[in-house]
Parts: C-alpha cells; structure tokens; sequence
C-alpha cells in the first residue's frame, strides 16, 4: 500500500458513490462521474454498432450513447421496466449513459473497506473493477467508469455517435 493510501486510511477518508443493482450484484460509480439519472426513455438504434450498444439518446440536444450494463457484462438480458434507469457518466470527457435495472442510493464508503479486485481469469475482464467496498454486510462492486469501455469499443461509439 502506498504512502497516500495509508493517510487516506488514517484519516478514515470515505469515498461516495452512486450505487446500483445489475442483476443480483449491487455496483457503484464514484458520485463526481455521475451526471444524471433517467428514466428509460426513446433510445434510437445505431445499426452496426456494438452488441451491447443499446443506440444514442438526445439529452438537451447532445447526442449520448447508451450501453445496456447487462449485455456488457454477458448476463442474460431483461425487459425493461418502470425501475430500468440509465445513468449519464463522464467517461474519458464524454457523456456515456449506462442502462441499469435499478439505482439504489447515494453511499458512503470507507476507503478503508475498499479491497483491490483479483484478476480471477483471464476470460473475465475485470480491468473496468476498480474494487469491492462494503457497507455493513453488503460488497459493493466499484466501477472505474473510465475503463467501462476498451480503447476500441470507445472509438467504435464515437464512430456510431456521428453516423
């Protein structure tokens, strides 16, 4: 553990995030990445565009795409229902939303409870986790919204973005 880890420890620093359910697992963003939460509403599809790019929504007149969580992460899809949210994030400067089956609170994590992850296989991305935190007996699966996406599935949703 490096020097600034241990003074964020000592000073019992906590950490806020947005916190969501995709599937069982319960996931957080860190809150400052977080720029809005919506309803679902019209999502206009991008043909040729990444399996689990939903498509592009018009939020006050910037185009934003939108990446169904589920099918990101190879869970099984789900209908959408009257608790199904996209969350707009800021990612690497630009405006992603992430279509979620619930959003839960706004949480207060100790920055000491945060495990760093373990790269189980190497079949299972898990670069986009940066760890687990808990909240009393609930581990929350933080994500690092910057690495959501790879170099190239960013690229191809810029490209999708201006079609």
């Amino acid at each position: 553990m490096d020097k600034d880890n241990k003074e964020k420890i000592s000073l019992g620093e906590e950490n806020q995030f947005v916190t969501f359910m995709i599937g069982s697992e319960t996931y957080g963003v860190e809150v400052l990445k977080v720029k809005e939460i919506l309803g679902m509403t019209d999502i206009t599809h991008v043909p040729n565009s990444l399996s689990f790019m939903r498509g592009v929504i018009n939020l006050r007149g910037a185009v934003v795409p939108v990446v169904d969580m589920r099918l990101k992460f190879q869970l099984q899809e789900k209908e959408y229902d009257t608790f199904t949210v996209i969350i707009i994030v800021e990612v690497r400067e630009r405006l992603i939303g992430m279509i979620v089956d619930t959003v839960s609170d706004v949480a207060s994590i100790p920055v000491s409870t945060i495990q760093n992850t373990p790269h189980f296989t190497s079949k299972i991305e898990t670069d986009f986790i940066k760890g687990i935190g808990q909240i009393e007996s609930l581990l929350v699966i933080i994500l690092d919204v910057d690495k959501i996406l790879n170099h190239e599935e960013f690229k191809k949703i810029e490209e999708d973005k201006t079609a």
